[in-house]
Parts: C-alpha cells; structure tokens; sequence
C-alpha cells in the first residue's frame, strides 16, 4: 500500500496524548532462568542452578505495558488478583512500570493468573525453555468480585479516552461487565476496543476490535484463504458487532482493515525476515492500534502504526514494549 510518511511520523507524535484504560484478565509472566549442571540422581531430570529471576507483565497486563511505554504511564487496569504469594510481584511490577492498579480487585478465592517459564542454558548453546507451569482460577469469577468490577469500571472510565477489553477467557471479562463497560464507554464518547479470542460477533457496539486470523475464522465460521474471504470475515464482523472498524492481524501476511460501506485495506509486514518472539506481539498490536484510535488518528493509519510497533517487538525475546522515539526509529528506515 502506499502511505503518507509524514502523516505516519505526525500521527506517531500525537500518542503520547491519550489515555487507556484496560479491563481484563491481568496476568504475570514469571521468567526463571538456570545453568543446566547435570541429571538428578533422584529421577531422569535436569538439575539448573538458578541464576535469575524476572517478573513480566503478560495477558491484559501486557497490552497496559505496551501503553504505558508509549504515553509514560497514563495507562490504568482493572481486574484481578488472588491473595496470594504472586500478587505482590504483580503489583510491584504494574508500579515500575508506572501503571495505576487502583482498580484491582482482591479476592481471595481466585490464584493470581501466573504463567511460570523455565528456561536453562549452558555455555556453548542458547537458553531453551523447558517447562511452563500455569496458575489460574477456573470459571467466571463470583457475583461479588464482578459488582466490585463494575464499580471500579464506573469510576475509573471517565478519566480515560479509551478502553480495551482484554479477554483471554480466564473468567474475568463476564457478559454483564462487557456490556456494562461498552455501555458506559459510549455514553462517555470513549473509544472501545475488543481484544478477544472467540465469540467477537457478541460484542456490540463497540469502537473496533483486533482478532487474529484463526480466531476470526472461528467466529465467522468459514475459512480464509484469500482477500476476498478477508473482505467477507470483516464485513460480518462489522454486521454482528456494529463497529466503526475491523482490524484482523494476518500473521506473516500482515493485517487487514474493514470500515462501513465495503471499505478496505490490506497492510503489509514491514519486517518478514527480522522475526524473533512473536510472544506478546498481539498485544502490542492492540495497545498501539487503541492509543492511535483515542488519538483520533483514522483506523487505517493507527492499524500502520500497531503494525510499525509489531515489527519492532517481534525482534525481541518475550513480551515486549515499544516507544515513540522507536516508532519513528523504524518509520524513518521504511
């Protein structure tokens, strides 16, 4: 596609403006890392001598990270954490990180959501993950935890220019709060932007939405093999959901965006041969594409963005976070 550089650099320029809410599944990605010394004698397993380890913002809590590098912290979560072991690092991380956690809600019946990798290394090789161990609550949680939500939805949303419902689907994002928080988001005039796994065509209402291309096969029922079927995918969206945009991330094959009235377009990727980790990258897509949305930059040009920011954090291991100044980094090089 052919694009305005200089409407691309003024556009990255304006992100530093707005603020986002996200409401979500808040996660904690615990990285543990060890030299590989030798094989236990008590069983048929590796033994590491633990060098670190690192705490990382995952899930929702990721998107929030990848806002708060963009417009210095002016980023806030909702959701939940257990009284556990786990929710001081995720505090502790959400703080360095300059990100309000006020509306996180405690309950003590709920695991904080912790995806625990196990890496090791020796001298002559590269660090190989060896075990993911997870720790979350199963099934929605309960009446009094989702009121606690809603009220801090309630007084949290009007600070904000946008909200991303960040689904991962470990019980947080509740039907009452999803149309509860778009509800209000609309009276509001905020943008409202779905990132979701599955069931897109139930969210009503909202701003826009950025599911990948398996997950929109999934909801849509069929297939895609071809811009046409892409065209086809993004105009039942925008019927089932009545939203201003589509924006569905096609892997290697870039993203495509659907606005009203058979409206299109296809962006390609802007660093095929430079992929490291794709881990987390949607994320960033989200996060990214949302500030330029409550920048009031048009959908296809804070879709260009979300992508610039992509190609960036695919080169790097793990979750990872973008700026502005790399966003004009990379802008600069294309």
């Amino acid at each position: 596609m052919n694009f305005d550089k200089d409407k691309l650099v003024s556009s990255i320029k304006k992100l530093a403006d707005a603020k986002v809410l996200v409401v979500g599944d808040l996660a904690l990605d615990e990285m543990i890392y060890g030299d590989a010394e030798r094989i236990s004698r008590e069983a048929p397993v590796l033994i590491l001598q633990h060098t670190k380890t690192k705490h990382i913002l995952g899930g929702a809590s990721n998107a929030a990270h990848n806002v708060a590098t963009l417009n210095d912290g002016n980023v806030g979560v909702v959701g939940v954490a257990g009284d556990d072991y786990h929710r001081g690092f995720l505090f502790d991380t959400f703080k360095d990180a300059k990100i309000n956690c006020d509306g996180i809600v405690i309950d003590k019946d709920r695991k904080t959501i912790v995806k625990t990798r196990i890496s090791g290394s020796i001298t002559t090789s590269i660090t190989q993950q060896i075990v993911r161990i997870d720790r979350q609550s199963k099934g929605f949680i309960s009446e009094e935890t989702e009121n606690k939500i809603l009220a801090k939805i309630e007084k949290l949303l009007p600070e904000y220019d946008a909200v991303i419902l960040s689904n991962y689907h470990i019980g947080t994002l509740t039907g009452k709060i999803i149309s509860y928080t778009t509800e209000l988001a609309n009276r509001l005039g905020k943008v409202v932007v779905v990132d979701a796994q599955r069931d897109l065509g139930s969210y009503k209402n909202v701003t826009s939405m950025t599911p990948n291309l398996p997950d929109t096969e999934k909801s849509v029922g069929f297939e895609i093999h071809s811009e046409d079927d892409l065209k086809r995918a993004g105009d039942l969206l925008l019927e089932q959901t009545n939203a201003k945009s589509i924006l569905i991330t096609c892997g290697a094959d870039g993203m495509f965006v659907t606005e009203p009235n058979k409206k299109y377009q296809k962006i390609p990727v802007f660093n095929k041969s430079e992929v490291f980790d794709v881990t987390g990258a949607g994320d960033t897509v989200t996060a990214v594409y949302s500030l330029a949305l409550a920048s009031g930059i048009d959908p296809v040009y804070s879709a260009l963005i979300g992508n610039v920011a992509a190609s960036i954090v695919v080169r790097q291991f793990g979750c990872a976070t973008t700026t502005i100044q790399d966003l004009l980094n990379a802008v600069e090089k294309l």
